[in-house]
Formats: structure tokens, sequence, C-alpha cells
């Protein structure tokens, strides 16, 4: 069997895959989005209504933008948590390691509603945090449930397993012996870790951010769930296009949308990453090479 043989019987099962379960799909719902939906049929009539609608209307990009920023913020405190955690196991987990790993993923044992109704138990008017702030003569906070906090607090519970995975797997390719170096050129902790640390596992705090920020921009359940009428997102919008209000046409539309918006985060994403590669460590009175 020649090379070139064995080349395409091994790439061309997943490019099949790719081909008829993502490239065919996204392509019609393109198509779909420049037709119009009457009495729950799509009819095949080429116009740029939708994306007027959307565009045109308030309602949709301030759905967007708090997506958007709702998604930024969960991605951030996911990366403020995880490089501690993903940290301390790679360089302290020792022989329990993947033992560690597996416990930051314990909730995914579980399905997404069943975690988010966890939550419900946990955040709710008569939940354990308000019993016991009422236990101790507090008044309940009503902010923990059905707001943009709870909608938050949901999204990082249910991502921050993907965002420790990927600095996880970064840093267990990373040389500790450099931040040694670092020290003894004079460089404190912090510094050490924005100037090597951070640089040098660049790649996987971006992987990171994506896996995090992508479904956050897109998320539904949770926000249905912990945010309430007040708290949804735009992706509790899109879902109803394709439920209730069946405007197909409209929601592939704002798919679409969706999906540029997902593209743009990806090339800012790309363009820090080398921004950051660019900018090379830098440490006072360390050599040359």
């Amino acid at each position: 069997m020649s090379n070139t043989v064995r080349f395409w019987l091994m790439v061309l099962p997943g490019t099949v895959f790719l081909v008829v379960f993502l490239l065919l799909p996204l392509i019609a719902i393109v198509v779909f989005s420049f037709w119009r939906t009457e009495s729950y049929t799509l009819i095949q009539d080429w116009n740029l209504d939708n994306y007027a609608t959307i565009f045109s209307h308030s309602a949709y990009l301030t759905f967007l933008a708090r997506a958007l920023v709702m998604a930024t913020c969960v991605s951030l405190v996911c990366l403020a948590y995880a490089w501690p955690v993903a940290y301390f196991i790679v360089r302290y987990g020792g022989r329990y390691r993947l033992i560690l790993l597996l416990s930051t993923a314990a909730p995914f044992l579980t399905g997404e509603i069943l975690r988010v109704a966890a939550l419900q138990q946990i955040l709710g008017p008569i939940g354990v945090v308000n019993m016991a702030l009422t236990r101790f003569g507090f008044d309940p906070i009503e902010a923990l449930m059905y707001s943009n906090m709870a909608t938050g607090t949901g999204l990082v519970y249910l991502w921050l397993p993907f965002m420790v995975l990927a600095i996880y797997l970064s840093l267990l390719n990373f040389d500790f012996a450099l931040l040694d170096v670092a020290k003894i050129t004079g460089a404190g902790p912090l510094r050490a870790f924005v100037e090597v640390t951070l640089p040098l596992n660049r790649a996987g705090t971006a992987i990171g951010i994506v896996l995090v920020f992508i479904p956050t921009l897109a998320s539904a359940t949770t926000s249905q769930f912990l945010g309430g009428p007040d708290g949804a997102l735009y992706g509790n919008i899109l879902a109803r296009q394709f439920g209730s209000t069946g405007t197909w046409a409209l929601g592939s539309a704002m798919g679409v949308v969706l999906f540029l918006a997902s593209a743009l985060a990806l090339v800012i994403v790309w363009r820090a990453v080398g921004d950051l590669r660019r900018s090379g460590i830098v440490i006072k009175g360390a050599p040359k090479p």
C-alpha cells in the first residue's frame, strides 16, 4: 500500500465527518438565514429582512451584548481560578496529579440540567446559602438567584474544568527550573509568573479561554434556570426562534451572527497570543542568547 493511499485512508473518515456534520449544516444555516418563515414553514424567498430585523431592533443587539459581556466575565473568572488550581496540581500533585485533575471534573459525572438544578438548591430563595443566613439572623440575599450573578456563577461552575484541563496540559511541558533562574536573576514570584510562566503557557491559556468563551456565548440552559426572565441571554432568544415562535429563518440569521461573533473572539485571542509571543521573556539581568 502506497503512502498516498495510506494517507487518504487516515484522513478521509475525519474529513467526511467534518463535511457532513459541520460544514453542510453550517452552509444550510447560512442559506436559510436569507429565506423567510411563514406558518412554521421555511419559504425560499431570498432577502436580507432577517439581518435587518436583528440590527434594527435594539433588543437583539442588547441580548448579544449581554452574552458577550457574560462570556468575557466568565472567561476571566475561570482564568483566575483555573491557573492556581492547575499550577498546584502540576507542581505539587506528584503521583496524585491525575486524581486531582479528575476531581475537578467531578460535576461532569451528571448532566448539565442536574448540575444547574443543584445550584438552584444552593442559591435559591430557600436554598442552602439563604437558609444559613436566616439561621444566623441575617436577611436572605435575593440577588443570589434569578440574576446575572446567578447565571455567571452557574456558567463558571459548568466550564471551569475545561479551563483547568487546558492549562494543566500546557504546564505539564513547562520546565519549572526556569523559575529558579528567574529568582536568581532577581525576579519576584509575580514577575516570574508574568514574564516566564504565562508567556510559555500562552497556548494553553488561549485554548482554555476559547473553550469557556464560546459555549458561554451560546449558553441557554443555565441562564434559563438561574437567570430567570431578566437574565436571558442571546442563546435563549435564539433557541426560542427554533421552538415556540417557529421563525427558523430569523433563528438561522441569529445563528450566523453568533458564529461571526465567535469567530471574531477567536481572532482576538489569536492576536493576543501573537502579541504575547512577540513580547518574549524579559528578565532583568538574565543573559541574552
